[in-house]
């Protein structure tokens, strides 16, 4: 009886272990496969996007999306310079991970100071395109993993183009194209340093602050980029 026991266990665990074992040669096939399909096609929606408007239907509101992609070629260098200024100072040089930010970071939330996380440019286009909102250390190790598929299989240029044509803007608001029409009623292309740099400065809530007619909170943030912008040369991806 124990014997035939121990031969189920056995059984059981074996079927486990070959079941994790092709649910993980699964995901790597079908992350590697859209990582790949997103370095040429547009991404036509993120997860953020789909929860947003969720939220929106459940709270009685009216779904709202505004998101047009346009190449980065279309996009004024003043506003590529002005997310490098605000949320990356280092994102044409590191290779997806800002070390010395991140522990600074934590440094500061150990004692309880609230300051901007340490995640690169490449970290948040990965969580924003290929996962869910919130913490754990499981959303974290896979934003690990898809920061360093993207920067292998897209390079710098294609995570600014995903980047900027992706994240939250406004309420509603996704990528720069939508954002300049928004706010200033103008197109990606057309971005002066100033509007950039608004633009900018409400990336870390831009559910909250207003890019025109702004806080005088986001208008010192608006100065702080601007003039880091000043000391950023070309752009050389």
């Amino acid at each position: 009886m124990a014997a035939t026991k121990n031969k189920s266990n056995r059984t059981f665990f074996q079927k486990l272990k070959t079941f994790l074992w092709k649910a993980f040669l699964w995901f790597l096939g079908i992350s590697f496969f859209f990582v790949l399909l997103f370095k040429w096609v547009p991404v036509p929606f993120t997860p953020l996007m789909v929860t947003r408007a969720i939220e929106q239907k459940f709270a009685g509101k009216e779904m709202t999306c505004s998101h047009n992609w346009v190449p980065l070629e279309e996009i004024a260098t003043n506003m590529q310079k002005a997310v490098i200024a605000s949320e990356d100072g280092t994102f044409l040089t590191h290779h997806g991970f800002d070390f010395t930010a991140m522990q600074k970071a934590f440094k500061n939330n150990e004692r309880g100071k609230k300051i901007k996380g340490g995640s690169t440019i490449s970290q948040q286009t990965a969580k924003n395109v290929f996962l869910w909102q919130g913490r754990s250390y499981i959303r974290k190790g896979l934003e690990a993993y898809f920061t360093i598929l993207i920067e292998i299989v897209w390079g710098k240029e294609r995570i600014m183009e995903v980047y900027l044509n992706s994240i939250e803007m406004g309420e509603g608001v996704y990528g720069v194209q939508a954002a300049a029409n928004y706010w200033y009623k103008t197109e990606a292309n057309s971005l002066t340093k100033k509007q950039a740099a608004g633009i900018a400065a409400i990336l870390p809530n831009p559910r909250k602050f207003k890019a025109s007619n702004s806080s005088a909170y986001i208008e010192k943030r608006k100065g702080k980029i601007l003039q880091t912008m000043r000391h950023i040369g070309k752009i050389k991806y």
